[in-house]
């Protein structure tokens, strides 16, 4: 039986996904919608049945439980300890696998663990691809992920068009480990953006410009980004509520902090912003999005 999928037929395969956040809720989701068969974990099991309620499909009790007889298996957990303990051991879900299916980790987390994973599954005969995700959690709930991919380009080939589901670009950037380099450069780059966009919101602010205004015409220019059309407005009205949390930034950027250190690359802009989110932090606002930089000027 297959999927039709951008005029391709593709085998409807059975999937796993382990990982019920905000990112990985919808994007299981995605999956089921297009048409393939999908069994969750989630360590929260009310989640997992929550999202058999919305979606169908089944959940497991254990990561080995969802992976059993699945062909992919796409994990989007919190950090490196938390894909470890997912995906090895004897519950893990590499116990699970069939022999030639592919291991897919969405997680943000570090090359090191990519490549030690890589190592893993090829012991086993499991193909394996390190895939961290942008876009946030509106673009996982509207489909329009970007996904970094580090692996085999057989077995990219192999999922990209799952990916399709609930990405609007994938591309592989070389191997294992290549996808999680590739997102710390994005959030090295996200760090100055929001740093510069707080700084020159402050600045109008003092200098008596309307912030609305202002980015309505500076916007259409060179200095247009994403943050600024998505941000400004939530950060004039001093919302943070929602978006990327600053405790997920932190850990993300001091993922790319290790990685320089290693490779000997220097970043002082994020080691300052790292800073800055410290002080958020020592506030109580680890939870804010990150566009909350703004609150250190008010």
């Amino acid at each position: 039986m297959a999927v039709e999928r951008n005029g391709n037929e593709i085998d409807k395969k059975n999937i796993a996904f382990i990982g019920l956040g905000v990112m990985g809720y919808p994007m299981a989701g995605h999956l089921s919608r297009s048409g393939f068969n999908v069994r969750v974990y989630n360590r929260t099991e009310q989640r997992a049945k929550t999202w058999v309620t919305e979606f169908g499909g089944d959940y497991a009790m254990t990561p080995k439980e969802a992976a059993s007889d699945c062909d992919i298996v796409f994990v989007c957990v919190g950090n490196d300890d938390d894909v470890r303990a997912v995906v090895l051991g004897d519950s893990g879900a590499l116990a699970g696998m069939n022999k030639g299916g592919v291991l897919v980790d969405h997680t943000t987390a570090s090359a090191g663990l990519a490549r030690e994973l890589s190592k893993k599954s090829a012991s086993l005969t499991i193909g394996f691809l390190d895939a961290p995700v942008s876009g946030g959690q509106a673009g996982a709930e509207n489909g329009a992920l970007t996904v970094m991919v580090g692996g085999e380009p057989a077995v990219f080939k192999i999922v990209q068009p799952f990916m399709e589901s609930y990405a609007s670009y994938s591309n592989l950037l070389g191997q294992a480990g290549s996808g999680q380099l590739a997102k710390m450069a994005n959030q090295i780059c996200i760090a100055g953006v929001i740093e510069g966009l707080a700084e020159a919101l402050s600045f109008a602010r003092r200098a008596g410009l309307d912030g609305i205004e202002l980015i309505e015409t500076i916007s259409k220019g060179a200095a247009g980004s994403w943050q600024m059309l998505n941000r400004h407005e939530t950060m004039l009205d001093g919302k943070y509520d929602f978006g990327f949390a600053v405790d997920w930034m932190r850990k993300d950027l001091n993922i790319a902090l290790e990685e320089a250190a290693l490779n000997g690359s220097q970043l002082p802009l994020v080691e300052m912003v790292d800073r800055f989110y410290s002080e958020i932090q020592e506030k109580g606002g680890g939870r804010m999005d990150t566009s909350s930089l703004l609150t250190r000027y008010d």
